[in-house]
């Protein structure tokens, strides 16, 4: 409900037990421990990488395009747009709650991790701002008075940007925007922003863009006249002159075309990309080699964990949505099956359903899975909840309800053995491992193997040698249990898919 105070240890601490504690303190609390650990996501040296790591080319690639701190980027000549997206953004956070502890504790987790994504972002937290209040105001979302309030601390601190941890109506950002006379963006704009800057592949790119233009369309305002002059038609009576006879549009109208048109490329774009996975999809079903997918909530160590068991090398990061291409990698089990394990992007609270809708397409190669191994932050606050927003997103996507679920309890080497515990009793299968130090990364491996589907067709032949590529197979695709070379050609033992099955049949000896 205030700012934050000038000691945030002490403040955190909080007055003596028996001193009665209003609002205000409790909102100064969180506003004190959300900003004693500001600049701990992009902390240099923040990310610690393990020896399955490899080299972490991309990383270097993308902390060499990083808006350098203190770098003064703005210009005196430059229009709204372009404004918006040069100046290098100092923010203060804004929260809601309702009060009650739970509430309190609720809130200061968000307003923590909205800390993380505008630090991701490139931006720097410098202040925060939290209130009790029962609903949000219609208008300015905080109140008049509570907004005024944020305007004089916007000033103070030098701030030219301030954060919202909710999705505002396009009517309370511009009422906010219009008091506290600096740029308001929402939890929405501050993730597709972060998304933009982390899309690497074409798809990728093209699904982030449709998000933004979804997000961006009920959201065009009006600049001056510029945005309602109209060249079609007669212009007080009589003909405006060449070149003014147009078709009749304001330019937000104008606009607003545009952009439909550019969302309606970006979907036809992003259909025309489909088939591609598909057939990668089918290939591996002719082959009956089962798909891992490896979801869970951003930064919960989904890529590490991938790293670990296939050697991969993908880009590890200490931030916010670092992975949104899916990596695909293979994989054996002991016994020698084949597998796929796929990483995917990262879940957070309040997702916007612009980019599940967007990602839908990527997504549904969690649906086609045969096992899910749902990665969690064990370390984290609230863990739980973590799970539950997960779930959320999943159970929009078809074929998720019916899917084997291992909970992966990452981060085992920082977590508090309490809260492990916790979600073991509460979880039906679980995991304990830390990619980092490799702990439980065994145990995981077994259950992986258990959890696989097994070979259909038991099989005791004796292939020619003639036919080595079927041998070939049976030890990529199959379960061998035994192989003995013969006069007449190897004899297997084994199970293996039927179709395969078929095929040894025909040329059995």
């Amino acid at each position: 409900m205030t700012h934050t105070p000038t000691d945030p240890e002490q403040t955190a601490a909080g007055p003596a037990a028996e001193e009665p504690r209003d609002a205000q303190s409790i909102a100064n609390d969180v506003v004190a421990r959300v900003l004693a650990r500001a600049g701990t996501a992009r902390a240099e040296g923040g990310t610690v990488h393990s020896a399955y790591d490899g080299d972490q080319l991309d990383l270097a690639e993308r902390s060499a395009l990083r808006r350098v701190t203190g770098l003064s980027t703005e210009l005196d000549d430059v229009t709204e747009v372009e404004y918006r997206q040069l100046r290098l953004e100092k923010v203060v956070l804004v929260g809601l709650h309702t009060g009650g502890e739970a509430a309190s504790r609720e809130a200061e987790i968000s307003l923590r991790e909205l800390a993380a994504l505008a630090e991701t972002a490139g931006s720097q937290v410098l202040d925060g701002l939290l209130q009790k209040r029962a609903n949000p105001d219609p208008g300015t979302y905080l109140g008049s008075g509570k907004a005024v309030e944020l305007a004089e601390m916007v000033a103070a601190n030098g701030a030219d940007t301030v954060v919202v941890d909710t999705e505002l109506a396009p009517s309370q950002r511009r009422a906010l925007e219009d008091v506290v006379k600096v740029k308001v963006v929402d939890r929405t704009a501050l993730i597709l922003d972060i998304f933009a800057q982390h899309a690497k592949s074409r798809e990728g790119k093209a699904q982030v863009e449709l998000a933004q233009l979804e997000y961006l369309l009920p959201r065009l305002r009006g600049w001056g006249e510029s945005m309602s002059r109209q060249a079609g038609g007669q212009v007080g009576g009589a003909s405006a002159g060449m070149g003014s006879r147009g078709p009749g549009e304001t330019k937000i109208e104008l606009d607003r075309r545009r952009i439909r048109n550019r969302m309606a490329k970006l979907r036809r774009e992003i259909a025309a990309m489909a088939p591609a996975r598909e057939t990668k999809r089918l290939e591996r079903h002719r082959h009956s080699v089962p798909n891992v997918a490896i979801a869970g909530y951003t930064n919960a160590g989904k890529s590490s964990l991938l790293n670990v068991l296939t050697d991969a090398g993908v880009l590890v990061e200490n931030a916010l949505f670092a992975t949104l291409d899916p990596t695909v990698r293979r994989a054996r089990t002991e016994d020698g099956r084949l597998y796929t394990l796929a990483d995917t992007v990262g879940f957070v609270r309040h997702l916007p359903h612009q980019l599940v809708e967007a990602f839908r397409s990527t997504l549904e190669e969690v649906g086609d899975a045969a096992l899910l191994l749902h990665v969690v932050d064990a370390s984290h606050p609230d863990p739980e909840g973590q799970i539950d927003a997960v779930r959320e997103v999943l159970s929009d996507i078809p074929g998720v309800e019916d899917l084997p679920e291992i909970v992966v309890l990452n981060k085992a080497d920082l977590a508090d053995p309490v809260t492990v515990g916790r979600i073991q009793r509460r979880e039906r299968r679980t995991a304990v491992v830390s990619a980092h130090t490799g702990e439980g990364i065994a145990e995981l491996k077994e259950l992986i193997a258990d959890a696989l589907p097994r070979p259909a067709v038991e099989i005791d032949l004796v292939v020619p040698y003639s036919r080595g590529d079927l041998v070939h197979r049976v030890h990529e695709h199959g379960e061998l249990t035994g192989e003995e070379y013969l006069a007449e050609g190897t004899r297997l033992r084994g199970r293996v898919d039927p179709g395969l099955a078929a095929e040894l049949d025909a040329v059995a000896v």
